[in-house]
């Protein structure tokens, strides 16, 4: 068999798509597995624009073989999320290089495994962080995947993710999209949209609470539509002035100016809950001031934490995360946003772009959410 026929569906179209990696080459001319002592490695990620292959990287180019429980879906739509940067570089310690990020899907089934009922070809479904869990592990077992002992290879991203033509997963974690829903909305919801839905649904179930959303980005923008139609009193709080309006189009019925000490101290004992979103710099002490006596701080990111614990210990706050949802939620939160009308502001890119794209996300430049788009003569199945 001739190698190009061997190919993988990873149209890269001649550029790296790590190429904005602190750990890749910024050269542009070859893409790299990890920079080590001031050398660029070669990655075997390599399709030029004409889609043959380059002898120079000859492993690990085969399409994935497709199980009995998977499915192979042809992918329209990828959004871009903080997180794939954090994959890209290796921030959590568990990143596998060559790698190719993208876990906010949408496309539609082009294959299905011999044990598949759930789903057929042409379905059109999305995808999020998880694209096949264990199943076996007690967590799976409960019902919590998300939870999955075995995380690191449940993701999406395993072998390669969503930045390419196709991808293969587990058919219980391919969601079909509500009718109606645009792609590019239901991308975004896939990560997005569950990250903030789900604690809302754990930690602020019932009667109407004074939640305050930090950091009116990516994330930020959703959970304040899905706190305020929930029914809670919303609170944006945000470094940036200038997105007040928008945070108060989006549902926010206050807007704070995150790390105003003045404006800050009118916020002391205030919050029942409050949902991290940001992924910058943060006074978490002065958060937890704004914190009524027992309340909740719930990290939606990968922080580096350190603050003085008298407050958090006095006032007998929480501080935990949360990860994802389950595939209850999952499903749960895509019928509420479709009734409940709740879109992302999405800033739709071809995928020929994922470079840029990463680099707008990088520089905090994106609004909200970018997606990327696949050029669907170039796609494969």
């Amino acid at each position: 068999m001739e190698k190009s026929a061997r190919l993988p569906t990873l149209h890269h179209y001649g550029r790296p798509v790590l190429s904005f990696s602190s750990h890749t080459c910024l050269c542009g001319r070859v893409p790299i597995k990890k920079r080590r002592y001031g050398q660029c490695l070669p990655s075997p990620f390599w399709v030029t624009q004409q889609g043959r292959w380059d002898s120079r990287w000859s492993h690990f180019t085969t399409s994935p073989e497709l199980g009995d429980q998977e499915v192979r879906v042809s992918i329209t739509h990828c959004g871009v999320c903080y997180t794939d940067i954090h994959g890209i570089d290796d921030y959590c310690g568990i990143t596998t290089y060559p790698f190719v990020p993208g876990h906010e899907i949408v496309g539609y089934v082009s294959a299905v495994g011999r044990a598949v009922s759930s789903l057929k070809e042409g379905d059109w479904v999305g995808i999020g962080w998880q694209g096949r869990p264990c199943m076996q592990c007690e967590w799976c077992l409960q019902g919590e995947e998300q939870l999955c002992l075995d995380i690191v290879r449940s993701g999406t991203w395993v072998p390669y993710g969503g930045f390419s033509t196709s991808v293969v997963v587990d058919s219980r974690f391919a969601y079909p999209i509500p009718e109606a829903m645009p792609s590019e909305v239901a991308a975004v919801l896939m990560c997005a949209g569950v990250t903030v839905y789900s604690p809302l649904r754990s930690y602020a179930a019932g009667s109407s609470q004074k939640v305050g959303v930090i950091g009116v980005g990516g994330l930020g923008h959703l959970a304040i539509q899905f706190a305020h139609a929930l029914g809670h009193e919303v609170t944006a709080l945000s470094s940036s002035p200038e997105k007040k309006e928008q945070a108060l189009a989006f549902g926010a019925d206050h807007f704070i100016v995150a790390g105003d000490p003045a404006t800050m101290r009118q916020t002391d004992y205030y919050f029942e809950l409050l949902l991290c979103t940001a992924h910058g710099e943060i006074n978490w002490e002065s958060l937890l001031m704004t914190l009524r006596k027992t309340g909740k701080l719930i990290l939606l990111g990968f922080h580096n934490v350190a603050l003085n614990s008298t407050d958090l210990v006095a006032h007998q706050l929480s501080i935990t995360g949360s990860f994802l949802g389950n595939r209850a939620t999952m499903q749960e939160m895509l019928s509420f946003a479709q009734v409940h009308r709740i879109v992302p502001t999405v800033e739709l890119m071809p995928m020929t772009q994922v470079n840029e794209a990463i680099q707008k996300v990088k520089e905090n430049r994106a609004r909200y959410r970018i997606v990327l788009v696949n050029d669907r003569s170039r796609m494969g199945g």
